[in-house]
């Protein structure tokens, strides 16, 4: 049996194995780890669903492969295997890169082709429920993967004129090119430029070169296509967030302690507003959506993601139903999805869809700010630093308050401005009257 490198999201091009459980000569049955395998955003260990013998490793450990690339091989109790031998993929052979532009060697095309493969678990299967893309093959005899075929076929690309760089000369989507904007570039303009004719600009010298990992890689393209696709529009308000502080003081100071001294929970401010939108949600339903081609998605639950700062990027893991959840469950949850994606162990369902989320960069000291929405969300709740504000009092004095600025970002398609003014008035009046979100 060919044990494959499984998908690990539709957006994930290729994984490195960063370790064998297993050597080669070595009995494996269902359950047992054979490697563990290292993307953009995550780590994981992959476990065999077969028993036998590991035969073959062909992509070693610190090497890069494809999705879909056979990385070992699996022989039953006599010793046959379903795949021929191959020469093992060196590391130096597949660049750390996830760029779907780059043409990369593969091994002849065997004799047994087109057997059909096993992908490891259902788990890393990606499907696209709203059409269907089936692996297709080209007249020429060539195989196309799903995903690279939706790719070509949003792109306007005649999938007959590419060469595949997948295993036996598979398309897949690192290998359909990417399609410059429509608009024309202004006279001047460096957008598109190469990496030679931006260097060509400064002294040299004057400058480090830094190589984009793969995340990198994915979050330049990912918000570059939301700007790019998604009409993005603004809305801001300030909060007073004076009695927010003080239930959350008081909820902290009064939490339940074990024999150790150690609190049951620690809310944090930010907790109070992944429940203020959750809950906002909810009384505006029709914000509660995303974009799907042809039609808009609506929701019955709040699923809300919020944006975590990992080194050299970010990732955004999702809280599921917040809306039923108490202020120390989602405390809870989310000190456990940063825990787990600071070290790359979130699972893909974790930090994938959601329909809204939240950027806070309060903590950085900035006061005001728009986020770029993360596709398919279709609002992002930016939260700047809290600050003391005079204000003028309902006499026609002047006190200090405390004071917020929520900046939410709207996609057009989904949201319009009254109803974006909707959902963040509504958002505004939890965060200022904190004891609803208890009720």
């Amino acid at each position: 049996m060919d044990v494959l490198m499984p998908q690990l999201g539709e957006t994930v091009a290729e994984g490195k194995i960063t370790k064998w459980f297993k050597s080669a000569g070595e009995e494996v049955k269902p359950g047992d780890n054979l490697f563990e395998i290292e993307t953009d955003k995550v780590s994981m260990e992959v476990p065999s669903t077969t028993t036998g013998v590991l035969a073959e490793i062909r992509v070693p450990a610190g090497a890069v492969a494809p999705v879909g690339a056979v990385v070992g091989v699996i022989a039953d109790g006599t010793g046959a295997t379903t795949s021929p031998a191959s020469t093992a993929i060196e590391s130096k052979a597949l660049p750390q890169s996830a760029d779907r532009g780059a043409r990369r060697d593969t091994p002849a095309v065997a004799a047994d082709a087109h057997k059909p493969r096993v992908v490891l678990d259902p788990f890393f299967e990606v499907r696209t429920p709203q059409r269907n893309y089936g692996p297709a093959r080209l007249p020429g005899g060539a195989i196309v993967t799903p995903l690279a075929r939706r790719l070509a076929g949003e792109a306007g690309i005649d999938l007959s004129q590419l060469r595949g760089s997948g295993p036996h000369g598979r398309i897949v989507a690192r290998d359909i090119p990417a399609v410059p904007p429509a608009a024309p570039m202004l006279a001047g303009s460096l957008a598109g430029s190469s990496t030679a004719e931006i260097k060509a600009l400064f002294e040299p010298g004057s400058y480090q070169e830094v190589p984009l990992d793969g995340m990198r890689r994915t979050i330049a393209a990912r918000l570059t296509q939301a700007a790019q696709t998604t009409p993005h529009f603004y809305l801001t308000a300030d909060a007073d967030i004076g009695r927010l502080i003080a239930l959350h003081e008081d909820a902290n100071n009064g939490a339940p302690k074990d024999r150790d001294g150690n609190a049951a929970f620690k809310l944090s401010v930010n907790d109070f507003i992944v429940r203020a939108l959750a809950l906002g949600l909810q009384k505006v339903p029709a914000a509660n959506a995303v974009w799907a081609g042809d039609r808009i998605l609506r929701f019955a639950h709040s699923d809300i993601g919020v944006a975590v700062t990992l080194e050299g990027g970010l990732i955004t893991p999702v809280i599921r139903h917040a809306e039923t959840k108490s202020l120390s469950m989602i405390s809870a949850e989310m000190r456990d999805l940063v825990t787990r994606a600071r070290a790359k162990k979130l699972k893909p369902a974790e930090y994938q869809g959601g329909a809204a989320a939240i950027s806070n960069l309060g903590m950085h000291g900035v006061r005001e700010f728009s986020a770029i929405i993360n596709p398919p969300h279709a609002t992002m709740l930016a939260v700047g630093a809290a600050r003391r504000q005079a204000i003028e009092t309902g006499n026609g004095g002047v006190a200090f308050a405390s004071m917020l600025s929520l900046t939410l970002s709207c996609d057009h398609r989904v949201v319009d401005g009254a109803l974006g003014a909707e959902l963040l008035a509504m958002v505004k009046r939890l965060i200022e009257s904190p004891v609803t979100m208890l009720v």
